[in-house]
């Protein structure tokens, strides 16, 4: 295998779960953002053929021949064009990015059919959904519910969010994870983003995906069916169970972690509050008016998350400026990579521009999102 991200959450993870059967897995490829210590000590633990810290080296390595399964543990929109060029060599890819499908759902579902490789997921939510669904006839699923445990502010007052800092958004109650997924994880554009997923991962309309909030994490998703039935899938709070399960597929492996002691533990849910999560909505929004709107929304939010871990935006610029860019943003009605890429961008300039509007502008934008061809879909609206 190879894995993409290796320093980062998901990647530590796996190489957790890997160091359990190394007679199972053969690590051939590590990638990272950059030179570090911890990508050093990989490097002598697990002895891979190929190390890669920039953008052309993670592409080569998710395409390499001697490659049989891509891990895209990668956040952003740096596990994107691995993740293509994985699928096109016919790889299967365990992807854990969310990003990738909320950009180019249509292009990635569309290259792994034609190839005929696999996606499978590593995010809890959409594993528990996958294994519901197996041994089932999908044309009998009524909807799919997501789980999410509402983040550090489920109980938070609506006024008190404009205090939120950096410091207790990344404190997640259930998760250990990397920053920018523990910042969505806050705004509940993580959940957003999840339904999106959702819908290309296992073809169904946005209508029949809905999310719910569950404190404690240990119902990661359920499926119902036309008969009223629920499955849930059960597990304690770690992602390793998820990881092992894509990596392992179809085999479950004896992973030495916590089971869950059912009598311990009591299941509540409650509603979505949409006015103070209001990304779930932005999200949900995008999604059904496809397009470029997807890729602008991921993108405007990994922008504005970013700035916000910088302390140069509050928490709840990050709902408003995504916002902004969706409503300024002319969308490509059936976009190719070109066209997926140029959104991308676009929307990344424009959050900085808003963002640093009141400091002075720092870059370049142009006052009308790009469009080479002309577009029949008006401009989104919040609400």
């Amino acid at each position: 295998m190879a894995i993409l991200g290796s320093t980062g959450s998901i990647g530590t993870q796996t190489l957790d779960v890997v160091a359990q059967f190394p007679e199972r897995f053969e690590v051939v490829g590590l990638a990272a953002s950059r030179q570090s210590p911890l990508l050093e000590e990989q490097r002598e633990r697990f002895k891979p053929k190929v190390v890669a810290t920039d953008p052309q080296a993670l592409i080569d390595l998710a395409s390499r021949d001697d490659v049989d399964l891509v891990v895209v543990g990668t956040s952003g929109k740096a596990g994107f064009e691995p993740t293509l060029a994985a699928l096109a060599r016919g790889t299967t890819v365990a992807l854990a990015n969310k990003e990738t499908l909320i950009m180019a759902g249509d292009l990635v579902m569309r290259q792994a059919r034609t190839s005929g490789a696999e996606v499978y997921p590593i995010d809890s939510e959409h594993s528990a959904v996958w294994q519901c669904l197996a041994g089932e006839d999908r044309r009998r699923v009524q909807r799919l519910i997501l789980t999410a445990s509402g983040g550090p502010f489920r109980e938070l007052p609506l006024e008190a969010f404009a205090q939120v800092t950096p410091d207790t958004a990344l404190k997640h109650p259930n998760w250990v994870m990397g920053p920018k997924i523990t910042i969505d994880s806050a705004t509940l554009m993580n959940k957003g983003l999840e339904i999106l997923e959702a819908h290309h991962l296992f073809d169904l309309p946005f209508e029949q995906v809905d999310a719910i909030i569950h404190p404690q994490s240990i119902i990661h998703s359920m499926v119902e069916f036309v008969d009223g039935s629920i499955k849930a899938q059960l597990g304690v709070p770690d992602m390793r169970v998820p990881i092992a399960y894509a990596i392992a597929y179809p085999e479950r492996l004896p992973l030495d972690s916590p089971h869950l002691d059912v009598a311990a533990k009591d299941l509540t849910f409650q509603e979505i509050d949409d006015r103070r999560f209001p990304c779930i909505g932005l999200a949900k929004e995008a999604g059904k008016r496809g397009g470029t709107y997807p890729t602008v929304l991921a993108a405007a939010d990994e922008q504005a998350v970013q700035l916000f871990l910088e302390r140069r935006i509050g928490f709840m610029d990050i709902p408003r400026l995504v916002s902004s860019a969706l409503e300024s943003h002319e969308s490509f009605p059936e976009p190719e990579l070109g066209d997926i890429l140029e959104a991308d961008a676009w929307a990344r300039h424009f959050v900085a521009e808003q963002a640093e509007r009141d400091l002075g502008p720092r870059v370049s934008v142009p006052a009308r999102s790009p469009a080479a061809r002309t577009s029949n879909v008006a401009p989104l609206k919040e609400g």
